[in-house]
Formats: C-alpha cells, structure tokens, sequence
C-alpha cells in the first residue's frame, strides 16, 4: 500500500495496537507484583518474539545505523522509566489519577514533535484535548472518588514523571520507526527496556527473579498482548500519521481498560465513566478524521522519502 492511501489503514491498526496494550493494566493487577518485577518481565518475555520478528525485517532490509540503535536505547529507556512510576502511582495515588496524568501524552507528543520537527498540530486537535482529557478523567473514576490512594503527594509527583517518560518515549518510538524498518528498533526499545528495569527495579523497591508460576502466566499475557501485538502495532504504524492523530488515537487505551475490566475483573462501570468513553471515542475519531484530505499535507519528516505502509 503506497504512502498515498496509507493513513486511514494506519490508523485502524494503531487503534488496535491501543486495544492490545489495555490489556496490560487489568493482566499487571491480577499478576499482583512489584512495578520492577512487572516491568521486567513483560519486557523480558517479548523478547524471543521480537527478535525473530527483528530478524525476518533484517532479511529483508539493511540493519540498524549507529545513530538508529542509540535512540531505541534512549527510547527504551524513557519506556521503563514510565512502567516503574505509573506502576507505582497506581498504589500512592490511586488508579484514577493516575491514569488522567499519565494521558497527557496527548499534549506532550504533539509538542515535542511540534517543537524539534516543526510538525504543525491543528487547530480542530488542540480544541478537542480539553474533551479528551476530561474524558480519561471520567473514564478512570476520577469524578467518582478515583483518586485515593496511600500516599497522594508522591503518587502525584510519581504520576507527572510518568507522563513525561510516557511523551518522550511516544515520541522517540514514533522517529525510530521512520527509517522503514519499525520492527529492529522496537526488538532494541523493548531489551533496552528490560535491562533499565532490572536494574532501576532491583534500586527501587526490588524485582522478584522468582514470582512464581501464576505471576509469571500473567506476566506472559502481558508480554504477548501488550508488548508483542499492541506496542509492536504502535511502533509500526504510528511513523505513517501526524503525531496529534497517533496520541489521540492511543487514548482508546482506557477505553479497553475500562471494558476488560468489567469482563474479567467484574467491575460495574459507572454512567460517567461510560460517558468518559464517548468523550474519548468522539475526541479519537474527530483527531483521525479526514485523513485523505489531509494526506499531501507536510509529512512528520520532510527529510526523508515518503514510506510504504505494511
């Protein structure tokens, strides 16, 4: 499929790579384990499929520059920093607050990119966050008293740190991707990952080298759904859309959150947080919307030839 119709394709799939990684939250609260051995292990257990995967793209493209392989470690490194303190957070501030924090990578992306790569955001994007936020704020139960937790104050900071590991790490897995080979440099985020969170994890509050079969059968639905299918779906597609379209479209993470949960943990979602949901899908399908019209618009990279979408 040729750069020209690319978009929408790309959207769809990276819509489905949020639906995957909202898995991950309600699988890490049955696993019941430290942030450091959650972190670890989803990381570590991608591994083997990542790099066959990096290997089958390898056969068919030239590896990774040296200036490639240094941005998915820094990347990975943003990555593991973002599992360990909103991991944390959950337990200091509460799963609600939490969550809104975490998401103002909806702002944070298109900033960056708007701020290193001079990559326009549009007006009709920036009116719409304000929605989007108080979407998440609906969703994760923040208006229904979400936002409890054991320690407030460092779950707070803890929270804002995340969210600005969570920007930074969006926004360097969507340039490593733009060299047209998205898989090498995801399998590099994900081991350099692995590694910052075994040794930032054992600092901080320990990682768990045994947790155990049933944390480990968890861990691997983790692995599987949210670091293999999910964030591989990212990394793929996110390259092909304007930065404001990718986090706004990874804002349908709670939405799965908040339907998983219901299913497997039997939570009742609350009328608010349904209509949490709406906000989000409105907010997403608005951001996305009338890609084809925009499609010859300035491309995230202007240095380089237009790509061809998987």
């Amino acid at each position: 499929m040729t750069a020209d119709n690319a978009p929408p394709r790309a959207a769809a799939w990276l819509a489905a790579g949020a639906l995957f990684v909202s898995v991950s939250s309600v699988l890490i609260d049955l696993a019941g384990t430290t942030p450091g051995t959650a972190s670890f292990y989803r990381c570590v257990l991608s591994v083997p499929f990542l790099a066959v995967a990096a290997y089958l793209e390898r056969r068919r493209h030239r590896t990774l520059r040296r200036d490639e392989l240094l941005l998915g470690l820094l990347a990975g490194a943003f990555f593991a920093g973002d599992m360990l303190l909103w991991t944390r957070a959950i337990d200091e501030v509460g799963a609600g607050l939490s969550t809104v924090v975490v998401n103002v990578q909806v702002i944070g992306v298109p900033l960056l990119a708007w701020a290193i790569d001079r990559e326009t955001v549009p007006r009709r994007f920036v009116a719409w966050v304000p929605v989007m936020i108080l979407g998440v704020a609906l969703t994760a139960g923040l208006v229904d008293g979400g936002a409890a937790g054991t320690d407030p104050v460092w779950g707070t900071i803890h929270a804002v740190l995340a969210a600005a590991c969570y920007s930074v790490f969006l926004y360097l897995l969507r340039r490593t991707g733009m060299g047209g080979r998205p898989i090498q440099n995801y399998f590099v985020v994900i081991a350099s990952a692995g590694v910052v969170s075994l040794i930032a994890g054992w600092l901080w509050r320990g990682v768990d080298l045994a947790p155990g079969f049933r944390v480990i059968g968890w861990l691997i639905g983790v692995a599987l759904a949210g670091t293999v299918l999910g964030w591989l779906l990212v990394a793929t597609y996110s390259p092909h859309l304007p930065s404001h379209v990718g986090a706004a479209l990874l804002m349908l993470t709670p939405v799965g959150a908040l339907v998983l949960s219901s299913v497997v943990l039997h939570e009742r979602p609350t009328v608010l947080q349904l209509s949490g949901c709406v906000l989000i899908l409105i907010g997403a399908y608005l951001s996305g919307n009338r890609l084809r019209g925009r499609r010859r618009g300035r491309a995230p990279d202007r240095r380089r030839p237009a790509q061809r979408c998987p």
